[in-house]
């Protein structure tokens, strides 16, 4: 359930102060509980009070579900992949009226779903979200047990088996639309977020149909589902961001904004044509996962500090680096986020928009018409800013505005891709950036990747050999008595032994020294030595601090340094 417009029921109803929003929000935020819980802390209600007033609100009534026992022949009016996906249990069925218990009660779109889906009249009824979440489990079993179900039916009883270069727009629509495709689709989508995928790939071959995503950098396969279902499933997720189906012979961008298990998520889309059919890829911006706090990211001290003192100053220009995928962006909303004030004009300019703040004022790069980085960045000028983001400097013309920018008394933070920090320096006067201005406006360059972190639950201490040491350049004498650890592999981590990532850093501080280097045109490696000795952390030796502290292992610090 969407928290914000939760809390505002109890406002509505006189039970919470609107004065308290703010502090209910932060507790929400920053102690990961439910707001039932939060409101039960603040003695506002108990747990029945918390459901009660949702139920009052939409005219629904409230059960408690702890003894409630379905009858089987219930359980089999709504479908195990729709029960999933729409986080519904079905309770009763009467007059072509089907109760459902639903954990976002408030979200109207599910209900019109579920309709749709079904073909039947929906009526909700509010109840726990625990409760529903274990009567589901118990009833329905696992996301793969569902997508088997509806696969079976695909093979069954309907047959896409022509090409959809034969169809016309109406046929093509109308097999995007069937029932068990729409199903389908949707619980992919479903069990891929719920397993924390930042990107889902649909790939057609000659005689397979793969779907594969993304968990914290590494691609897993899904099991595949029949060739001649690639067409349908291409063309409803094509339908659903608003993309011409008929065209199939160019690349197409678009998005889907979609409330998935009661969160809600937006999907970026990109179409490929390719020799087998159209290639798709879904990046998923799931600002429910997305961590916008610059304490959350677990930067060292540091850094940390050193970004607080960074992002209040007046001006200058400060940039993020790494390649793509490395959590640059995040690290740039978090240093926005901090300085979002009422007394703080923020601008940024993206390609495109990935999370949405309040209070900033967000711009989507459009090249179709020449809506460019340098262009918007030029309109930004004339709005009165005091800190500016742009999404990507790929030119010199956008390097030169924002170092104009910088120079006329505004603060601007960017991201570059280079290999490292000192790397960033170089590539801004290879676009041809006088190293002069270079010098008088940047304040710091922040180089960073994402490595993936050792599962909790079966981390073991191993002895690494000798010759994997000397991959990161340690001898036995140096490491002493250091613990090193790897992941076994369970059922929490998907046998990956790897769970969820961190970043490792590393800050290029830009003191008299190293400008001086940057006026004299200084070759990078020059740069980084000057700045080692200067104290500056690489990335090879911030990830040997988190492969001492337990928390990866040397094939990933290896893998991305």
């Amino acid at each position: 359930m969407n928290v914000k417009q939760t809390l505002n029921l109890f406002v509505d109803a006189g039970l919470v102060d609107s004065g308290a929003n703010d502090d209910i929000l932060q507790e929400v935020a920053s102690t990961g509980k439910s707001l039932c819980d939060v409101l039960v802390d603040y003695q506002v209600c108990d747990e029945a009070g918390f459901y009660q007033v949702i139920a009052d609100a939409i005219g629904a009534e409230y059960v408690d579900l702890r003894k409630f026992d379905p009858p089987q022949e219930i359980i089999k009016l709504l479908p195990a992949g729709l029960a999933q996906l729409h986080q519904a249990f079905p309770l009763g069925y009467d007059d072509h009226m089907l109760t459902v218990a639903l954990c976002d009660p408030l979200n109207q779109q599910t209900l019109e779903d579920l309709r749709f889906s079904i073909g039947k009249d929906i009526q909700a009824v509010v109840a726990p979200i625990y409760q529903i979440e274990d009567l589901i489990k118990k009833f329905y079993g696992s996301d793969a047990a569902s997508l088997d179900s509806i696969l079976e039916e695909l093979g069954g009883g309907i047959s896409f088996d022509r090409e959809s270069g034969d169809l016309d727009v109406k046929e093509l629509e109308s097999e995007a639309n069937a029932a068990p495709i729409i199903r389908y689709v949707d619980l992919v989508l479903a069990q891929a977020i719920q397993d924390r995928a930042s990107d889902i790939h649909f790939e057609p071959f000659e005689t397979e149909f793969k779907i594969r995503y993304r968990v914290d950098g590494a691609l897993y396969e899904m099991a595949p589902p029949p060739r001649h279902l690639a067409n349908p499933v291409i063309s409803r997720v094509k339908v659903m961001s608003n993309l011409n189906i008929a065209e199939r012979r160019i690349p197409q961008d678009g998005r889907i904004q979609k409330i998935i298990a009661g969160r809600p998520v937006d999907l970026r889309v990109s179409t490929l044509p390719t020799q087998f059919g159209e290639s798709v890829v879904l990046r998923v911006l799931d600002r429910t996962t997305v961590q916008l706090d610059l304490e959350s990211l677990g930067m060292p001290d540091d850094i940390y500090n050193y970004l607080l003192h960074t992002i209040e100053k007046p001006n200058g220009i400060f940039i993020v680096t790494g390649p793509t995928g490395s959590g640059k962006t995040t690290t740039l909303y978090a240093c926005l986020n901090k300085i979002n004030t009422v007394d703080s004009k923020v601008l940024t300019c993206e390609d495109p928009v990935e999370y949405d703040i309040e209070g900033i004022i967000q711009v989507p790069i459009n090249d179709n018409i020449d809506l460019t980085f340098a262009r918007v960045l030029r309109a930004f000028l004339r709005q009165d800013p005091d800190r500016i983001m742009v999404g990507e400097t790929r030119d010199k013309e956008t390097a030169q505005i924002a170092i104009q920018a910088s120079l006329t008394g505004h603060l601007v933070f960017t991201t570059l891709h280079t290999n490292d920090a000192p790397g960033a320096i170089t590539r801004l006067i290879d676009m041809g950036v006088e190293p002069f201005l270079i010098s008088a406006s940047l304040e710091g360059v922040l180089g960073q990747r994402l490595i993936r972190k050792i599962c909790t639950q079966c981390k073991m201490t191993y002895e690494p050999s000798e010759s994997i040491l000397a991959q990161l350049g340690l001898t036995p004498q140096e490491i002493g008595d250091k613990n090193f650890f790897f992941g076994r592999g369970c059922d929490y981590c998907n046998n990956t032994g790897y769970r969820s990532r961190k970043g490792i850093y590393e800050l290029l501080n830009i003191t008299d020294p190293l400008r001086e280097l940057i006026n004299q045109r200084a070759p990078s490696v020059v740069m980084k030595q000057k700045a080692i000795e200067l104290g500056m952390v690489t990335l090879r030796d911030d990830g040997l601090r988190t492969i001492y502290e337990g928390l990866t292992t040397i094939e990933e610090v290896l893998k991305y340094t």
